[in-house]
């Protein structure tokens, strides 16, 4: 069966619990789904119990923050299957921190300007490893300063061409270093969204150096010139061909529920055994 490789709950920056998030996708019929919270792996395995008593099938996964060093931009890799999650604690730690700091900063940035509290969009953020953009917007929504969480607010608050915008620089572990990690903990490393995070150049150099298993060709956000393009590039390179809606519930950019963008079964199976297939590569290799 297709499957929505790409969901978050409110552990990290989604407005949904892990239990109403896999309700949703037994209403919408969607039988595997991969629940990949920001820098938190938390969810995967109460995911995993309630999933089973649903019959969803729920993948492990986590989207972890990176950086593209060579072009100062913050990037997205999704890890699936670890073998050993807690070799990835520590990074998902250091990551949160960096994000608690940043959040911090920006709140205190805007509660100069507007009149909301520190501790409202704590309470918004309640359930969360961290603050993020969302949970700000969240509290401006809740104060009557906006009517949405995106829109000529959050633009203003949150967009790198915007003067008036708040933005604090965070600089994650270099993109190479998170791949690394991954593959130390036993896990699959996909770039994610390479279209809307514009990082076609990092996914070219990091396919070049042989250390990206897969990318993230199917997303919500993607023309479907751009999802042809990186279906293409995936097929060339050998490449995991994998995706989903990067769900959010209310804090998603557009509307989008689970299933409106899955991957197709043919490449969920080849996920599944991808690992077992590398090892053989490796033994053979090693002959």
């Amino acid at each position: 069966m297709p499957a929505d490789l790409h969901c978050h709950t409110k552990l990290s920056d989604s407005s949904l619990g892990i239990d109403d998030l896999i309700v949703l996708a037994q209403k919408r019929g969607i039988t595997t789904i991969a629940i990949t919270d920001r820098d938190c792996q938390a969810g995967t395995v109460r995911g995993k119990i309630i999933g089973e008593r649903r019959g969803i099938t729920v993948i492990p996964g986590v989207e972890l923050s990176a950086t593209d060093t060579k072009r100062g931009n913050n990037v997205e890799i999704l890890c699936y299957l670890s073998d050993s999650p807690d070799r990835l604690e520590g990074l998902c730690h250091r990551n949160i921190v960096q994000r608690k700091k940043a959040s911090q900063l920006m709140t205190l940035k805007i509660a100069h300007k507007y009149p909301i509290t520190p501790e409202l969009v704590l309470k918004c953020a309640t359930g969360a490893t961290a603050v993020f953009e969302q949970h700000i917007m969240h509290a401006l929504f809740e104060c009557g300063l906006t009517d949405r969480i995106y829109g000529e607010l959050y633009n203003e608050l949150f967009s790198p061409e915007s003067p008036e915008n708040v933005l604090v620089k965070v600089t994650y572990p270099d993109a190479a270093e998170v791949i690394e990690a991954i593959h130390e903990a036993g896990g699959v490393a996909v770039l994610a969204h390479p279209a809307v995070s514009n990082c076609f150049e990092l996914m070219e150099e990091l396919t070049e150096k042989g250390i990206l298993d897969g990318i993230e060709v199917y997303h919500p956000e993607n023309t479907p010139e751009q999802t042809e393009m990186l279906k293409k590039f995936a097929k060339d390179k050998a490449l995991l061909a994998l995706g989903g809606t990067e769900f959010k519930g209310m804090y998603s950019k557009n509307k989008v529920s689970i299933g409106d963008c899955l991957t197709p079964d043919a490449d969920v199976k080849a996920l599944m055994s991808y690992k077992t297939k590398m090892k053989k590569k490796k033994a053979a290799m090693e002959k």
